[in-house]
């Protein structure tokens, strides 16, 4: 068994208007050093291991878990934990 960590964010130039909200509140809040912040999202997947796991993770991506046309993706596969 693996563990997937998909992170989904906006492409550069998109416009992210929570994270600048984000960014503008942290700056009212005292934070001056934020200068921008982005908001994503990361998806969690246990899946059986299999030879085209990453491969079948790119077309999960690409079908439903990020918008190709405004999203970029990136994941990451570890070892399940067991407990």
């Amino acid at each position: 068994m693996k563990n997937v960590i998909v992170n989904v964010t906006l492409k550069s130039g998109v416009l992210d208007p929570q994270g600048k909200a984000i960014q503008e509140s942290l700056n009212s809040l005292g934070y001056k050093e934020v200068q921008q912040a982005r908001v994503g999202k990361s998806i969690e997947l246990q899946v059986e291991e299999g030879p085209d796991l990453e491969e079948r993770v790119k077309e999960m991506c690409d079908k439903l878990l990020a918008n190709p046309v405004i999203e970029e993706y990136s994941f990451v596969v570890e070892e399940a934990v067991r407990s």
